[in-house]
């Protein structure tokens, strides 16, 4: 075989996996410290007030404040804590994408949810806080301004590079959504700031195992290509073939 060929067939081939290569690396998404703080102080905030006098006492002063004139309750909380995340879909819809494809973020946002479920359960029934209106004692943390955060991160995270604003307008959706436990005195002042912290959390910790979990639970799909390579020698004329199967 003419060593030309060979050569050009060599190039082709390298390009075509070289190109493969780059279809299936999966970036890492790295939770810098700074990222934590937030979350962090939110989270600590929630846990010693659970023990802390002071805070119990500054509770108790922000329910009466909030709840002070209150007819009726306003149940928005239940469909504002769902919001952010699908503000993503809906921004999707009307042609503005974001940073990953549906099935990506969708991955993510389960992961995100069934992190927030298998947090904020738990911690229910083992801190045993009472509501603030007497009903139950599974008060601690919220889960509806959890399921909020967690959302308004995941429009933070899709969103960001296209406009902050995005972002913004769902954290102000799921501080709205931590109000109104509150208003409806569902909730203490500790236990909405412990969800917001445990939601952006958990929502960090999706887009940081994902890449993980892909290499685990997906194959790689094996993708055909064929190239077609002419050659000419000064004598002959041909065409080569290579392909990847």
């Amino acid at each position: 075989m003419n060593p030309k060929f060979l050569l050009l067939a060599l190039i082709c081939c390298q390009s075509i996996f070289s190109q493969e290569a780059k279809n299936d690396s999966i970036t890492t998404k790295k939770i810098t410290y700074k990222e934590l703080i937030i979350p962090s102080v939110l989270i600590g905030y929630g846990i010693i007030g659970i023990e802390s006098d002071a805070i119990k006492n500054l509770n108790a002063e922000i329910k009466e404040e909030v709840t002070e004139n209150i007819d009726h309750k306003i149940t928005i909380d239940d469909f504002t804590q769902y919001l952010p995340a699908a503000a993503v879909y809906g921004l999707n819809a009307m042609g503005i994408e974001g940073k990953n494809n549906f099935k990506d973020r969708t991955l993510i946002l389960s992961t995100s949810y069934l992190l927030v479920a298998a947090t904020t359960l738990p911690l229910k029934n083992i801190t045993h806080v009472q509501r603030p209106d007497g009903s139950s004692f599974n008060s601690f943390p919220s889960g509806h301004t959890a399921t909020a955060f967690a959302g308004a991160e995941f429009l933070w995270q899709e969103y960001k590079d296209v406009s902050i604003w995005y972002g913004i307008s769902g954290y102000i959706v799921a501080t709205g959504t931590g109000f109104f436990r509150m208003y409806n005195d569902r909730h203490w002042l500790t236990d909405v700031a412990a969800g917001a912290g445990i939601g952006i959390l958990c929502t960090k910790t999706a887009y940081w195992l994902y890449p993980k979990m892909q290499k685990l639970l997906f194959k790689k799909e094996t993708k055909a290509a064929v190239m077609i390579a002419p050659f000419y020698n000064g004598k002959q004329t041909g065409i080569g073939l290579v392909g990847r199967f």
